[in-house]
Order: structure tokens, then sequence, then C-alpha cells
């Protein structure tokens, strides 16, 4: 299994006008962060989740020509805004996309693109075929991919295991039923905002303790913000088997 990072950055507590702050200015490649999405090529599928803003240009970045799937964890404009541009890989594969995603999910991408679903068609639009998950296994194809649960604040999120990898990005509490799901991995990818406390995402000794107790081989953080400081100097501070994610990192599993 290849796992590309796509995006790891957020837009969360990042001003409208150009930040100024040493991680912005930062010339380390490492401290680019695009908004989070992960690449996953397995048994001949290649799989994404979530599309961000940026899902254009990380597509163009990887060169990505091939693209058999999306899987969605929540429907927040930072993790839904790119669905526009999967119209590239109809074009190329004749086909509609694999849309994996919840009812609630669903129902906002049919407000945020009313004519992907509109009963009057349009030449050019995007194409998608809608697969409703609930918290239970399902296939892709036959990929088996196993959802975890979390609470996104008070908004419910699914992470993704597919064997010994998952995923799981914007949260903050999670509970012991779904924690049981995370035990015995090679890797995990978690959340982690910032610093400092927040409603609605892991801080960066949550994220610790957390993977601390959950005992993955080894841990990559994701979602994270321009508060966290530069790459270099968290990582520095952190267990030998956490990392701060970056942009293009890739990983063979």
């Amino acid at each position: 299994m290849k796992i590309t990072f796509l995006g790891t950055g957020t837009s969360q507590g990042v001003p409208v006008i150009a930040c100024k702050c040493e991680v912005c200015l930062s010339k380390n490649l490492k401290d680019k962060r695009l908004r989070s999405s992960v690449l996953i090529e397995f048994q001949n599928k290649t799989i994404v989740i979530d599309t961000g803003p940026d899902f254009r240009q990380q597509m163009l970045r990887e060169n990505v020509e091939k693209l058999d799937a999306v899987l969605y964890t929540h429907a927040h404009k930072d993790h839904v805004a790119g669905l526009d541009d999967i119209r590239s890989f109809n074009f190329h594969s004749k086909k509609p996309m694999a849309i994996y995603c919840t009812k609630d999910v669903l129902n906002a991408l049919r407000m945020e693109y009313s004519y992907i679903f509109s009963e009057k068609t349009y030449p050019g639009i995007p194409k998608v075929n809608i697969n409703i998950i609930e918290n239970t296994n399902f296939l892709v194809d036959d990929i088996e991919i196993q959802p975890i649960q979390a609470l996104h604040y008070k908004l419910p999120v699914l992470g993704f295991r597919i064997k010994n990898f998952i995923y799981l990005t914007d949260l903050s509490e999670i509970n012991s039923t779904e924690k049981s799901k995370m035990l015995n991995a090679d890797v995990i990818v978690l959340d982690s905002l910032r610093k400092e406390p927040h409603l609605s995402h892991l801080s960066l000794n949550q994220s610790i303790t957390l993977l601390k107790e959950l005992k993955p081989k080894q841990a990559y953080l994701i979602h994270i913000s321009h508060l966290m400081g530069l790459h270099d100097d968290v990582n520095s501070e952190i267990p030998s088997n956490i990392h701060l994610s970056y942009d293009g990192l890739q990983l063979n599993i």
C-alpha cells in the first residue's frame, strides 16, 4: 500500500490577509501546507480521502492520472470544496466517480452542488456514483474499509481503516468502542491542530496522549495549522515514532 499526503494543513486559524508569522514566512517546504487529504494506492486501485479546495492542485502536483473512488470524512468546506474537479477523471475514465459518504454528507453535497444532482443534466458537469455508508465495514471493489466514528465537537465524522493503515482527522472526542478499532495499526494518521487546546480538534498533547494509548508502530499528525509552529522544531519535541506530516510525504506500508 502506497500512501501520499496530498495536503496536511487547514484553513483554521489562518487570517484572510497575508500572514507574516514565522511558519507562513518559512522557506522550508515542509511548512507549506495545503488542505488535508491523502491518496491511497492499493490492489491496483487509487482512492482519495476528501477533496478540499486544493484538490486540483494536489492531483496535478502528484501527476495522478487515475482515480477510482473518493471517501468523505465529513461535509465541511475544507474537505469537500474540490468535488467539481473530479470531472477531469470522468473525462478520462468515461464513467462516474464512485463517492462514499454518509447520508448527512450527501445532503450537504446536494445543497452545495445542486447542478451535479439535478434531474436536468448539463454537458460537462461532474458525474458521480453515490454509495451511502454508515459505521459498518464496506467495500471499494474488493478492498474492505472499516469506518471509525468520532466527534468534531458535536458533528459526527468518519475516519477509515484499510488493513493496518488508519486515517482520522477533524476530531475532538472518540469513545472506547471506536478506539478499539484503531489498535494494532502499523500507521495512524491523526488530527492535531495546534499546541493550545481547541473546541473541535485535538491539540498536540491530546494527539500524543491518544497515540500512546493506541500504540501504532508509526504515527503522522495532520490538519496542522500555522499555530502549531515550525515543522522541524515540533518534530524534534515529540516522541520518535510520532511525526508531523508534510505535503508530498510518501509511505509504503
